[in-house]
């Protein structure tokens, strides 16, 4: 492998996959093509029909079609690269190439986390403050709002490739991962990593702090306006709102914790399982997020039910 500083440009890395489980990778690959295609016909029916329903252009429906497009891009940089590896064994992957796809799915996890955290505000508002739900929650709002989300994405990781750049390697090519993951590059460098190491743990501290305190203290507030609400009925409705967003936020924030985690203290746990469980974690909540919203909002599956079945969603 080739120094650090211009040399690095004509370099390449190997990305073995998931390792340990070589031998049977490309059986590993059938499910993840099927979520991979699921993932695409899933977002893409969501969007398509709130793109389409004139009714679904509310601030809720707007946030989570941001959140669609963000699961899109990640698994977009992700997935048809771990395909070809478990397919065909095309393991390489040149520096840039590798750099750009570290900067895609760092920076765009980070806009998803941020887009979750915009997603219980908007619940917060219409729960707690519903008079005043469409004078705060405006049009001009919800765009400046995702201009923050995209400036903060890509301020966050921006560093990262040139953190990245500036370290020599000149021992093996080959990153334990199914793709370019920040700590995994940085840690076959022949120097001293730590900045590296302090960065990547102070953005996911920041970020994951940030969010998770706010989708707190968002939830908090709903739940003691649903409890506060006079009827059994009512608080049924109100609450069964929050389910899908709820169900949203467990599967984006414990597998990537889980991930974050034993990338850098998980030395008693295999490394095959480290792989697996960050892969899920870029798989499994881009497929399951516009199924969950399809199947717990009765607006979406109206809409798709009457575009699929047109006379029988006269019926409903």
């Amino acid at each position: 492998m080739t120094t650090g500083g211009d040399n690095q440009s004509s370099s390449y890395f190997i990305l073995i996959g998931i390792p340990g489980l070589e031998d049977v990778q490309v059986w590993i690959s059938f499910p993840v093509f099927s979520m991979y295609l699921i993932t695409l016909l899933a977002n893409f029916g969501v969007l398509l029909t709130i793109k389409a329903e004139e009714s679904l252009h509310q601030p809720m429906y707007l946030f989570l079609s941001m959140l669609l497009l963000t699961d899109l891009v990640q698994s977009n940089a992700t997935l048809p690269k771990m395909l070809l590896i478990f397919w065909f064994n095309l393991q390489g992957i040149s520096f840039e190439g590798c750099l750009v796809q570290m900067f895609f799915i760092h920076s765009f996890s980070i806009m998803g986390s941020s887009i979750l955290l915009a997603m219980a505000f908007d619940r917060y508002v219409a729960i707690c403050q519903p008079l005043r739900y469409s004078t705060i929650l405006t049009n001009p709002l919800i765009t400046k709002i995702g201009i923050a989300v995209v400036i903060r994405g890509t301020l966050l990781i921006f560093p990262l490739p040139f953190l990245i750049r500036r370290l020599p390697f000149c021992r093996s090519q080959a990153i334990e991962h199914t793709y370019c993951e920040h700590m995994a590059v940085a840690k076959l460098a022949c120097a001293d990593i730590r900045i590296n190491i302090v960065y990547g743990l102070a953005v996911i501290m920041f970020v994951d702090i940030v969010d998770i305190m706010g989708i707190a203290v968002s939830y908090l507030k709903i739940v003691i306006t649903v409890f506060n609400l006079p009827s059994r009925e009512a608080r049924h409705k109100v609450g069964s709102t929050c389910v899908s967003h709820i169900c949203v936020i467990l599967l984006a924030y414990v597998p990537a914790l889980f991930s974050f985690l034993t990338q850098r203290f998980g030395g008693n746990i295999a490394s095959s399982t480290q792989m697996i469980i960050s892969s899920l974690y870029l798989i499994v909540p881009p497929m399951l997020n516009p199924i969950i919203y399809g199947i717990k909002t009765k607006e979406i599956q109206r809409n798709i039910l009457k575009k699929i079945c047109p006379q029988k969603s006269r019926f409903h």
